[in-house]
């Protein structure tokens, strides 16, 4: 007799139906893919999805992408990566406890950041100079799974990814695009914290009363705190929510990270390299647009689209080298 016991994709959509939450999004009640494909014999349609977003290049860039220090000399630093993988695992956990479709929001948190600029939101934001409006990393990514480099997802992973940010006033058209909205930001609040204080920005003293009384000691306690909150509140609310109390905490801390971190005087300078840089880029391509590799360029687009495309898919060691190789003066040795 085999120790083992056989588990196919019409066993898990059966596991869905019984065992997820009324509101809970069922794999087999998907709005489908803009290609139709046949179904897999194993996965379930968001299990493919989460699948083809870890075996992306996109997802790959990430490890050399910036998330708040500048290429930071110490090696336990969170980069875009580790933050992802982060946000992955902080959601999977509130689905589980709240029954909703893990797969589903591990599929949106992987892919959710995959479009950010090199330089972080310092890149974006000079990305932004480029077009009306704002430039949106959201936006990006899902344009990298339909057009760049395309996975033909579900409409339910890309609609998670497009409005994960808090910015984006459309809100997520499941319960599973909102859980990431929230791990997104538990994580970055903890993870970015920790970093200042291994920096030498921060103590744990910095940090107000009022916040280490609500969420415990920065890290671990912080995490579990914000956590526990939005399956407290989701389970009194009948809806994924975050209890005010904890949400003002939030956002007080948010504020202090934006005052004596993200935006600190001290890290003007490379804020202002890294915009520097990125426009640099831009401006060079817009005018040799032909030098743009042709992996990275979709011929279909507009040439300022097909630059921001292949400058905002760059790693922040990349752009550095690129921008190295065009603009440093060259030394000629006789």
């Amino acid at each position: 007799m085999s120790g083992f016991i056989l588990r196919t994709r019409v066993d898990a959509e059966r596991l869905e139906e019984e065992l997820l939450a009324p509101s809970a999004t069922r794999a087999a009640g998907s709005g489908g893919r803009a290609v139709a494909e046949e179904p897999d014999e194993w996965r379930t349609v968001f299990e493919r999805d989460r699948d083809r977003i870890v075996h992306s290049k996109a997802f790959r860039r990430l490890k050399h992408k910036t998330q708040v220090f500048m290429n930071p000399e110490g090696d336990h630093f969170v980069t875009r990566l580790t933050h992802t993988l982060q946000v992955t695992q902080i959601g999977a956990a509130i689905a589980r406890y709240l029954s909703l479709n893990v797969s589903l929001t591990e599929a949106i948190a992987l892919g959710h950041d995959v479009g950010h600029s090199p330089f972080g939101h310092t890149g974006e934001e000079a990305l932004s100079e480029f077009v009306e409006g704002q430039w949106l990393h959201s936006e990006q990514s899902v344009r990298i799974f339909e057009v760049l480099e395309p996975l033909n997802l579900t409409i339910e992973v890309l609609d998670g990814i497009r409005a994960h940010p808090w910015k984006v006033t459309k809100p997520p058209a499941t319960p599973e695009g909102t859980i990431v909205r929230f791990a997104d930001r538990i994580a970055y609040l903890a993870h970015d914290a920790l970093d200042a204080v291994r920096a030498g920005i921060l103590t744990e003293r910095d940090f107000a009363d009022s916040v280490i009384e609500s969420l415990g000691e920065p890290g671990r306690e912080w995490i579990e705190s914000m956590i526990s909150s939005v399956v407290n509140e989701s389970m009194r609310r009948g809806e994924v929510a975050i209890s005010e109390k904890t949400l003002e905490v939030m956002l007080e801390l948010r504020a202090f990270m934006f005052e004596h971190v993200y935006l600190r005087g001290d890290a003007e300078s490379p804020r202002r390299r890294a915009r520097e840089i990125i426009r640099d880029l831009v401006g060079y391509y817009l005018d040799h647009p032909h030098e743009i590799p042709e992996t990275y360029r979709h011929n279909d687009a507009k040439t300022l689209t097909q630059v921001l495309d292949y400058v905002a898919g760059m790693t922040d060691r990349y752009a550095l080298r690129v921008h190295d190789d065009l603009f440093r003066p060259k030394l000629f040795l006789s």
